[in-house]
């Protein structure tokens, strides 16, 4: 066998444990225990309550939470969670199913494209750091649009970066097709996105006419017209001139101007958020920007370039501020990262992030414990008063293997450094979806599933005081008025309100969430304060 037939059959074992590689982080990462974790408030909450409800109202086209219009969100991914929850019943697995199966199909996505430009084991790095990417992995398991709404992001730049570079205008059409969807998942952001950064790149190259003879296609139009629309005008005919307000006006041009719901910060906002969401990789994004030079003198890559600064610029300056707004750029710098990977020279400075990561999570019942000493609020003491109970010896085993095997990669120089990097991402995923969220879960939500289950139970009508906790709503299957409890009610609360109630009964309480019959009228001259457990007061 000469030495070409040798090389060949190197790079294609090569290429079959990568594959094999990014099937593994995509079940760990989408996919493992999506079933087992309860619902986090709010969103995931709110998401999934507005699809139980069009079960309960009959009505598929206007999303209600709690009986009111819920203005916040196009209607895409309650009718996907439907179509899981009719086959699947209600329950987290179908909830979460949609995203999941959105951010498996986006990764993939991420690795058609980038193989069309490079090679097949750079589009496999792309591939598995997409999969393995801390921020990444939670948005594929959380039951709310935005795996669905990056899906339709990448689809569309994507497809806006091949007419560049083919003029054929197939790839208009599929980048309009893109888009409505994304307008239909979460709104105008799927449409502000691609077409500034495609005006940004086309500018960059002296091709603006090419970029306007794209945007006022009238195919593409009415493409766009023809998904996107229909549901929009059902919508304004139903709910008139308050879904115009409360969508367009409330939740997008407001938000971008506003805070909303204290979801603020300053301009350096998403730094710390890149840094975090893109572990375990944050030293191959340190190592790909210094080659900027490089990447800017490159169509691909400039186009990239261009996509992940403006995600970051444009939602610095944006009122509201959440740390998934980040992800909309990350396809761009994943791909970066992936075509600088094998340029990795130094195993203990690639492996550092990851090592701190795991050491912070083996640490992490004793970090929280010392942070909780400063903590003056009653309720978050009491929701993490017991936390370190949860922590378990296999999760205290599982992150001491992670150290040992990240220090041994460190100093160890027959596998390559790629390798050793995306076995990290592997280990990561796989360590928050097996302990990290389930411990989560069932500190800070298992209270809220346990107390519903109860109110279903015994058929409870309840009012939720103090709290937003529309997951409460998905597990006891009903309506719950938001207000101060009157004496006679059963009432869902938190344990900094009960000092202002002189009688009640305790029907359940855990990590700071209580389940009362009230017996007394509110005292609105007490202070909150630590309260008691016992079952009669």
């Amino acid at each position: 066998m000469d030495s070409r037939a040798r090389d060949m059959n190197s790079l294609t074992r090569s290429n079959i444990g990568l594959y094999t590689l990014f099937a593994a982080c995509v079940l760990a990462g989408f996919f493992l225990n999506i079933h087992a974790v309860p619902l986090f408030d709010l969103d995931e909450g709110a998401f999934s309550e507005a699809t139980r409800e069009m079960f309960v109202r009959g009505d598929f086209i206007s999303p209600y939470l709690n009986g009111e219009p819920r203005y916040d969100k196009p209607v895409l991914i309650h009718w996907l969670q439907a179509a899981s929850v009719w086959s699947l019943g209600l329950n987290e697995l179908a909830l979460r199913l949609p995203s999941a199966l959105a951010a498996a199909l986006w990764s993939w996505l991420i690795f058609l494209f980038t193989k069309r430009y490079t090679t097949t084991a750079t589009a496999l790095y792309a591939a598995i750091i997409t999969a393995s990417s801390l921020q990444v992995s939670l948005i594929a398991k959380a039951a709310i649009a935005d795996a669905l709404l990056n899906l339709f992001l990448s689809g569309a730049l994507f497809s806006i970066y091949l007419f560049y570079q083919s003029r054929e205008l197939r790839y208009v059409y599929l980048s309009a097709a893109a888009m409505a969807l994304g307008f239909l998942t979460k709104g105008p952001v799927a449409v502000v996105i691609p077409l500034a950064v495609s005006l940004l790149f086309f500018l960059s190259k002296g091709e603006f006419r090419t970029w306007l003879m794209a945007l006022f296609n009238l195919r593409a139009m009415a493409l766009f017209g023809l998904l996107a629309l229909p549901w929009y005008v059902a919508q304004y005919l139903r709910e008139g001139d308050a879904f115009i307000q409360g969508f367009f006006f409330k939740h997008n041009i407001a938000r971008f101007g506003e805070t909303f719901e204290q979801h603020g910060g300053g301009v350096f906002y998403y730094i710390p958020v890149v840094l975090i969401g893109l572990l375990p990789y944050t030293a191959l994004l340190f190592k790909t920007f210094t080659r900027l030079g490089e990447i800017v003198n490159d169509d691909l890559k400039r186009y990239l370039l261009i996509w992940f600064l403006f995600v970051l610029i444009f939602f610095s300056f944006s009122g509201t501020k959440l740390p998934h707004y980040a992800v909309y750029g990350y396809p761009a710098a994943i791909i970066l990262m992936a075509m600088y990977l094998d340029t990795l020279r130094s195993g203990f400075m690639i492996l550092l992030p990851p090592l701190l990561l795991f050491t912070a999570l083996l640490f992490l019942p004793e970090l929280i414990h010392a942070w909780l000493a400063a903590v003056q609020d009653v309720f978050i003491r009491d929701t993490l008063r017991d936390a370190g109970d949860y922590f378990s010896f296999p999760y205290r085993l599982f992150f001491s293997l992670a150290i040992l095997l990240t220090v041994y990669f460190m100093f160890e120089n027959r596998f390559s450094n790629p390798g050793k990097l995306l076995c990290s991402g592997l280990v990561t995923v796989t360590g928050v979806a097996l302990f990290v969220l389930p411990i989560a879960g069932q500190i800070l939500q298992s209270p809220i599933k346990e107390a519903a289950l109860i109110a279903k139970r015994a058929d409870y009508a309840v009012v939720m005081w103090g709290l937003n906790a529309p997951s409460f709503n998905v597990y006891s299957e009903r309506l719950v008025e938001r207000r101060e409890p009157r004496p006679g009610e059963i009432a869902l609360t938190k344990s900094s309100y009960l000092p202002r109630l002189k009688g009640y009964e305790t029907l359940y309480y855990k990590n700071g969430i209580a389940l009362i019959r009230v017996k007394s009228r509110i005292d609105v001259s007490s202070p909150a304060g630590p309260a008691s457990n016992s079952s009669a007061q």
